[in-house]
């Protein structure tokens, strides 16, 4: 399967924070390095708020996380698009993957999940998610369907239609059940998702969007190209190309970026109490963004307005992550 990146080289990127604080050092990481891309190939850049897991979400977060953007020069192409207003589209995705044959009801609770596992001898690891064992794929033996998931470890390999015929060098194939695909930054990558994952969730029990699904959905209608995030959402990629392949829709390029850690080496995140940024000096922030980028220090470090900084960061993004001289 070719990934694609539009007519004419056509580039549009993307920056989709979660509302559920404000933005933190390692965000700021991730939403830089999207723009810079995006600049760089002369392209669009959006902004998606990724509300769809509604519990987490903190009111007023989303309006605070656009001000931060824009206090650092970092402003959409577009209105942005919250993920809260598009159910109905996510509704009609499910709609026909169950059509396809690709996505069936689940009765089982976590906590089936974690006995039916512990009973095959498996533990469950610190910060992992156990594999789903399949207990509903041939059917859910009387029981009430409680959540959607997707068939990945029956789904068979279908060639997504290249957009508008034209495709990149990128290439994606599933050899051996091994999903392979690559990342810009990262290389070559693979997966066993059936082995890794199981059958992943599209609609919770809880009745809200699974994050996999919402985020294939908004890409594809926002003609997305090109995927930049933290590398920790390395390992959701392959479910996503599954899923995009399921759906007949393109797959973007992918590049994971580097992550901004914590004294005890976890990744900084708001779950760990990452502290809001301090963009009393936002130049000053942006500059260790571009740092764990490995970008280099600015010529005049105390003599640069935000658009020149912007301006040398952008050239020296395209000599290091696009191969540019």
């Amino acid at each position: 399967m070719t990934t694609t990146t539009g007519a004419a080289g056509r580039y549009v990127g993307r920056f989709a924070p979660s509302p559920t604080g404000p933005l933190h050092a390692g965000s700021l990481v991730a939403a830089l390095a999207s723009w810079l891309d995006a600049r760089a190939h002369g392209g669009q850049w959006l902004v998606r708020i990724e509300d769809v897991d509604t519990p987490r979400c903190v009111p007023g977060a989303d309006e605070f996380i656009l001000q931060q953007l824009a206090t650092c020069g970092l402003v959409p192409d577009a209105p942005p698009q919250w993920q809260s207003a598009r159910s109905a589209r996510y509704r009609r995705a499910l709609d026909q993957l169950v059509a396809l044959g690709h996505a069936y009801p689940c009765a089982c609770s976590r906590k089936d999940i974690e006995d039916a596992q512990a009973a095959l001898g498996h533990a469950r690891e610190r910060h992992a998610v156990l594999p789903y064992p399949g207990t509903c794929r041939l059917g859910l033996q009387g029981r009430t369907g409680r959540s959607w998931r997707f068939n990945a470890t029956d789904f068979k390999q279908k060639q997504a239609p290249p957009r508008d015929g034209h495709t990149s060098q990128a290439i994606n194939s599933i050899a051996n059940n091994i999903l392979h695909w690559h990342d810009r930054r990262l290389g070559p990558q693979q997966q066993e998702v059936a082995l890794t994952v199981g059958d992943f969730v599209l609609h919770r029990a809880d009745g809200l969007w699974a994050y996999q699904l919402a985020v294939v959905v908004d890409d594809a209608d926002q003609g997305i190209t090109d995927v930049v995030r933290g590398e920790d959402l390395a390992d959701n990629t392959p479910r996503q190309i599954l899923l995009q392949q399921a759906l007949g829709l393109p797959t973007p390029r992918y590049l994971h970026t580097p992550l901004v850690c914590s004294a005890n080496g976890e990744k900084l995140s708001k779950q760990n109490g990452a502290s809001a940024l301090d963009l009393s000096a936002p130049l000053q922030a942006l500059s260790q963004a571009a740092q764990v980028l490995g970008l280099p220090a600015l010529e005049h470090p105390y003599n640069n307005s935000l658009g020149d900084a912007q301006t040398q960061w952008v050239a020296a993004w395209r000599r290091h992550y696009n191969g540019s001289p």
